[in-house]
């Protein structure tokens, strides 16, 4: 859960981690993007125009020769220069209402709108926040999920590749929220169409909601999120989300995000019978070397033995999980970072394919992506 940008500040300093992960604060959700800003005042009241955005491209190889091996969003290639999305995003502030605009265009914004057509796939989020006082704010309209360490945005996750997690829970919501800010803490509660639906006919809704609190210094944050509601008539869901950061040094920092997706359906009597359900764990350690070099190892577990996602559709598989390790750079000159990046995946039972086609326990990959903001 990011609002910072990971190629000019170095991460584990935790006051930019605190802002990485509040994109949930009623002004900003997914960014505080290198920017220009535009002011004027009038008599009355107070007008701003802020423009940003960043263009990302990566190269990725698999080393079975198979783009088959991706089960993440985003990098589903093999030994193919990608286009991963160019972005811009304009915010208008006039007295107490900001109003944000933020398109993507490219296969990102493509997989992340997947229940859009057309031209409102390339909308990412427009929303509009009043702020009824220093505290409290009202925001409606479709913004970036809160549940979750990853953001859609490439430049502000430090590794390039997103974990399980992120590609099999919630994108984004559309509907109304109320934020309050208390000291170091502050609480959201939203009701929303149905996770990654923009517009729906489907009367029933999903309730969302947030806690989070930081240390009085900020090197220890906690977020609890959730996301629940029916799914259709005969089904509903319920998610339960933790991140949680800790600036060790200066130089060296650890995030974690643990979620757990519960799902139950309607039998024959009209009552919701068992749940099924998926769960996921990971670390983050990420350590800067210096203003231009950094290292992030993300370690993942994440379970499907109700075969929901991952191990569901392949034949003769049954349900297993999956542990991740995703080892990357970030090289940032100015305005422009460059992540090289490793994957090794290892799964339970024989999801992916080795060099001839046959089955395999583990894939690995290696990619290098090339990201300029603005």
């Amino acid at each position: 859960m990011a609002t910072g940008i990971a190629g000019t500040v170095p991460f584990t300093n935790n006051k930019n981690c605190i802002t990485m992960l509040r994109k949930l604060t009623a002004a900003v959700v997914l960014g505080t993007l290198t920017s220009v800003a535009i002011g004027q005042e009038d008599s009355t009241n107070k007008k701003s125009l802020t423009v940003s955005g960043f263009l990302d491209t990566y190269y990725k190889y698999d080393f079975a020769n198979s783009k088959d091996n991706n089960y993440t969003s985003f990098t589903n290639s093999h030994n193919s220069f990608e286009l991963g999305m160019a972005s811009v995003k304009l915010e208008a502030a006039i007295g107490k209402v900001t109003g944000v605009l933020d398109l993507g265009f490219g296969t990102r914004a493509k997989e992340f709108a997947y229940n859009d057509e057309g031209i409102t796939q390339a909308i990412k989020q427009l929303y509009a926040t009043y702020a009824i006082s220093d505290k409290f704010s009202i925001t409606a309209g479709s913004w970036a999920t809160h549940v979750g360490y990853e953001v859609l945005d490439a430049p502000v996750n430090r590794n390039y590749s997103m974990s399980h997690m992120f590609s099999y829970g919630p994108f984004s919501h559309t509907g109304v929220k109320a934020d309050y800010n208390f000291g170091n803490s502050g609480v959201m509660l939203g009701i929303a169409n149905t996770t990654d639906f923009r517009t729906t006919d489907f009367g029933p809704k999903m309730l969302l909601a947030q806690f989070r609190t930081a240390s009085s210094n900020e090197k220890l944050a906690l977020y609890l999120n959730y996301v629940g509601g029916k799914t259709s008539d005969e089904s509903k869901m319920n998610q339960y989300d933790v991140v949680a950061t800790f600036g060790v040094s200066d130089n060296f920092s650890i995030g974690y995000n643990g979620t757990v997706a519960s799902f139950k359906e309607k039998d024959d009597d009209g009552k919701y019978a068992g749940a099924n359900s998926w769960w996921g764990s990971a670390l983050y350690f990420n350590v800067d070397l210096s203003e231009k070099f950094g290292l992030t190892l993300r370690s993942e577990y994440f379970e499907d033995k109700k075969q929901l996602n991952v191990f569901g559709g392949i034949p003769g598989i049954a349900g297993g999980n999956v542990f991740s390790n995703t080892l990357s750079a970030d090289i940032r000159l100015g305005n422009f970072l460059i992540i090289p990046e490793f994957r090794l995946d290892n799964g339970s039972q024989n999801i992916y394919v080795d060099k001839d086609g046959n089955g395999a326990k583990v894939a690995a990959n290696a990619l290098v992506a090339a990201i300029f903001s603005f």
